[in-house]
Formats: C-alpha cells, sequence, structure tokens
C-alpha cells in the first residue's frame, strides 16, 4: 500500500492529481530559485503571511500549499505524497482527493492565521499532507475493514513519528500540522461512506483476522491516543508558553 513499485508512466497514469501536486511543488520550487527580483516580489506575495491575510490576502491561505522554502522541506514533503497519497486518490477518486487536500491545507492555514502573530509567514504542503494521515487514522478507526492491520499499524507508528518531529524540530509550523490533521480527519467521513470497501490487492486481505482485534489490540490503540493527546499538549505548551 505504501510500497511504490510502479514504473513512471504507470505512475503517472494511475495517479494523475498525485502526479500534479508533485509536478506542482518542483516546478514552483525551481522557478523560485531564479535569482530575479520580480519572481522573488512573487514569492512574496504567495506565502502564508499573516499581516497580508489581515489586509484582504486572502489568496495566502491557500497558496503555501503548493510552496516550499528550500530542496530539504521540498523533498520531504514530495516524498510523503509520493508514498502516501496514492492509495487515497485512488480510494476517495479524484475530485474527493483534491476537495480533503486543498481543504485540509485550507484548515491548516486558517488556524495559523488565527493562533500566530501577524508578523507570522510560512510556506509548505505539511498541513495539507497531515490532513491526508488524518483520513488514515479517521479508515482504521472508524472503517475498519477498508486497510488491513498491518497497513493500520505502519500508519499509527508514522502519525506518532511526525507528531514527535513536529514538536521537537525548529521552524516548523506546529498549528498547521495539528490542524491540518484534524482537518483531514473531521473532512474524512463526509467522503468516506461505512458501505463499499476500498480493496488493496496487494495488502488487503479479507480473512477475519484482519478485520477482527483482540483486546490486546484495543488496548494498544488506547495507549496510541494517550500518547498523541499528550504530544499535543506539550507541543501546545511549548509554542505558546
Amino acid at each position: 500500500m505504501f510500497t511504490r513499485t510502479e514504473s513512471f508512466r504507470t505512475f503517472l497514469q494511475l495517479y494523475p492529481v498525485v502526479s500534479i501536486l508533485v509536478g506542482i511543488h518542483i516546478l514552483f520550487w525551481l522557478l523560485f530559485q531564479l535569482p530575479i527580483p520580480s519572481v522573488q516580489i512573487i514569492l512574496r506575495l504567495l506565502d502564508g503571511y499573516n499581516a497580508g491575510i489581515a489586509n484582504g490576502e486572502y489568496w495566502r491561505l491557500v497558496t503555501p500549499i503548493f510552496l516550499h522554502i528550500n530542496f530539504g522541506h521540498l523533498f520531504f514533503n514530495t516524498v510523503s505524497l509520493i508514498l502516501f497519497a496514492p492509495a487515497l486518490e485512488k480510494m476517495l477518486k479524484k475530485r474527493n482527493f483534491i476537495v480533503i487536500y486543498i481543504g485540509s491545507g485550507l484548515i491548516a492555514d486558517i488556524a495559523t492565521y488565527l493562533l500566530e502573530p501577524q508578523q507570522y509567514s510560512h510556506l509548505g504542503a505539511s498541513g495539507a499532507i497531515f490532513g491526508l494521515f488524518g483520513v488514515y487514522l479517521f479508515i482504521v478507526y472508524f472503517r475498519k475493514g477498508i486497510i488491513d492491520q498491518a497497513n493500520s499499524q505502519i500508519i499509527i507508528s508514522i502519525l506518532v513519528i511526525g507528531l514527535i518531529m513536529t514538536f521537537f524540530n525548529s521552524n516548523i509550523n506546529i498549528v498547521a500540522h495539528i490542524f491540518g490533521f484534524l482537518g483531514g480527519f473531521v473532512l474524512a467521513p463526509v467522503f468516506i461512506k461505512k458501505r463499499g470497501h476500498f480493496v488493496h490487492q496487494t495488502y488487503y486481505s479479507s480473512s477475519p483476522s484482519t478485520s477482527r482485534f483482540s483486546i490486546k489490540q484495543i488496548k494498544g490503540k488506547h495507549i496510541i491516543w494517550m500518547i498523541f493527546g499528550l504530544l499535543i499538549l506539550i507541543g501546545i505548551f511549548f509554542r505558546f508558553s
């Protein structure tokens, strides 16, 4: 599910929305590397500058989703898209995937505007990508059977690692990560109904062992939720103290 074995051409054919998003990320990053003053001015008009939003530049709530600060930032978010977004594009279909992706990023940027100071500025697709993890977590807990147990554990593990990196790395928009994740989690039930399961041919198994959870597994999930909540509280405390 999270292992990419397709050829480049096959990937483009199977996941056109993800491919376009990756292309936009790379294109904009290359464009803004040009040492041309007018290009740099345009970049400053597209970042998530809270003072600009306060003055009516509302496009700044959306444009940061497609821009990145440096190559490392671009690389991490692009690789995350390539690994984790294709399954959701297939599951949700193109239009719904776009709505959840941009919607999660928009929620993250609105929260950043409301909770960060006016001089705060940010770029990056991280809020939208964390929204995808919010969708996955909703599926794990409320649409059991769509994703098998092994991949469910991978999702939870990656989410916990991502949250730890969010709270303890510098120059990260903690608010965007948290509210992007919550945005995806909240938007997920609108598009993922109880009827109809997404079947992943490689990882999905219809055997009872993959659709039932033991008491130990349930307790383990409760522990994950406790860790998740604790990390959020720690992050909020250090962010606003």
